[in-house]
């Protein structure tokens, strides 16, 4: 009889902690994907948005996108537009009884260790069919030659100086006034073309900045002149959001693809000469701290296939800036042409991880998540995302270095306790513990603030590692303890 096979044994110091970005965007234009209704009761909202985050949070994402300005409106207690129709049903309204989602957001989302990037859409102002009138405070009724009619939106010009510094205004209220961890950009510059009755592609209408301009004396083509003023408002908020604070990091999702022909097999939209917008300069120039391309095709379809794009993206990536492909998850596991099966899903995130300058994906949007669609969260959940993950570091931007802990171990009711202090006055952005099971790491992130956590009896853990995080994800040096079944504490096991 042959002898029992020992059960495994973990290994004795933790192994380095998989760093990938995983996000979700959480559309909320239209109720995309939150609030459900526009007739929802504050708590009904707030439910709703706890939910989300649990959900998240079961999925070991570590980051949401969520979508605080629309069309020129706010998803949060802003001082200069008006609450949204997509939160209140009527523009202009505040919640009641009051809330602030943004505020909310970022506590669910801290609270359970998860980044929150703010997304804003910089020039979109509106719907022409919107479900209420605009609020008086709206940029279309303060500044009326400021917006102008296109196809079904109403849009602010790029091409006026004015238009431009409002949107560095608003994104730095947020930035000064909230905890958020990135702002987010979609890819929304110039509106996508949209047709007359005819067919006919309609005209942008910035004719009156446009020979402002060149009665200035500019000499630039139309097109360049768009582009360019794209690049400054780009420009401008890479500057001010570091100058503001630091460790916020300043991020974009372009379209997919920059120019058909960019590779050479690679067909389809123009968003360098459509929405003027010129991503490669931003990522090749380091304007941007991190870019979402938006790769929403299967890795087989013929003109973009995600891996074609995703190698020309990191081609880019010169500067190695943080390269999140975002994933058109909506997609997977859906009937229809544009649809994929949730297996590609899983092959685009194995490519993406066989990419050396690709940390991370981004998946649009939380809905498929809350349907579990086609069983997308339990395929997710056994497979690449089996294990919890932390954001990458972003190591060029400026935060005070983590403090090296002192933990200690000490006799709680009901069982053992772990007391966190940092080796200075100053605490970190987060505890990372780690607990040594007979067969696993379990890894916990705790904010800076804690200073006392009770270890699970249930797990039996025999040893933890502590490690601190600053606000740009730099870990300090682990310190190990071992967990006596005693009442006593153990001192600190320094790594030599």
């Amino acid at each position: 009889m042959p002898p029992p096979v020992p059960p495994p044994v973990a290994s004795a110091e933790a192994p380095p902690l998989l760093r990938e970005f995983r996000g979700v965007w959480v559309a909320t234009v239209g109720n995309m994907d939150w609030p459900s209704k526009r007739t929802l009761s504050t708590a009904e909202q707030q439910a709703e948005l706890r939910a989300l985050f649990d959900r998240a949070e079961a999925l070991r994402l570590n980051a949401v996108i969520f979508q605080v300005r629309p069309a020129g409106d706010a998803l949060y207690d802003s001082r200069i537009e008006p609450w949204s129709e997509f939160l209140t049903g009527t523009q202009g309204k505040r919640p009641d009884p009051f809330w602030d989602p943004l505020q909310f957001a970022i506590d669910e989302a801290h609270a359970r260790g998860m980044e929150l990037h703010a997304w804003f859409n910089p020039y979109r102002a509106g719907f022409t069919r919107g479900k209420s009138p605009l609020a008086k405070n709206h940029l279309a009724r303060t500044h009326p030659a400021l917006v102008s009619r296109y196809g079904s939106y109403l849009w602010m010009d790029p091409g006026e100086p004015a238009v431009r510094e409002r949107t560095v205004r608003v994104v730095l209220d947020v930035v000064k006034r909230y905890d958020v961890d990135g702002i987010h950009f979609d890819d929304y510059f110039y509106p996508y073309p949209e047709n007359d009755r005819r067919g006919r592609e309609l005209p942008f209408a910035d004719a009156r900045s446009w020979q402002k301009y060149r009665r200035a004396g500019g000499r630039l083509s139309r097109a360049d002149w768009r582009r360019e003023n794209v690049n400054v408002l780009v420009r401008a908020l890479e500057e001010q959001i570091h100058k503001t604070k630091p460790w916020v990091r300043f991020g974009i999702s372009p379209f997919g693809i920059w120019r058909p022909g960019f590779p050479a097999q690679v067909r389809g939209f123009d968003a360098y000469e459509k929405l003027y917008a010129d991503a490669r300069h931003w990522l090749r120039e380091g304007w941007v701290d991190y870019v979402v391309p938006q790769l929403y095709w299967p890795t087989t379809k013929q003109g973009q296939a995600y891996p074609v794009l995703l190698d020309w993206w990191a081609q880019e990536n010169v500067r190695q800036r943080h390269l999140w492909p975002g994933n058109f998850t909506s997609r997977a596991g859906m009937p229809g042409a544009s649809a994929f099966p949730v297996s590609d899903l899983l092959e685009q995130i194995r490519l993406t991880r066989l990419q050396p300058l690709a940390s991370g994906n981004v998946h649009f949007s939380m809905t498929s998540f809350l349907k579990n669609q086609a069983g997308m969260n339990d395929t997710l959940r056994v497979g690449p995302y089996r294990a919890a993950a932390l954001p990458p570091a972003t190591p060029w931007l400026k935060a005070p270095p983590p403090p090296q802990p002192t933990p200690h171990v000490v006799q709680a009711r009901d069982g053992m306790a772990l007391r966190l202090t940092p080796d200075g006055r100053s605490a970190p952005w987060q505890w990372l513990v780690r607990l040594r099971t007979d067969t696993a790491w379990i890894t916990m992130l705790l904010p800076g603030a804690t200073s006392r956590w009770t270890i699970p009896a249930s797990l039996s853990p025999t040893k933890v590692t502590v490690s601190a995080l600053n606000r740009v994800g730099t870990e300090s040096a682990p310190v190990s303890l071992s967990l006596p079944s005693a009442s006593t504490s153990s001192p600190a096991e320094r790594p030599r």
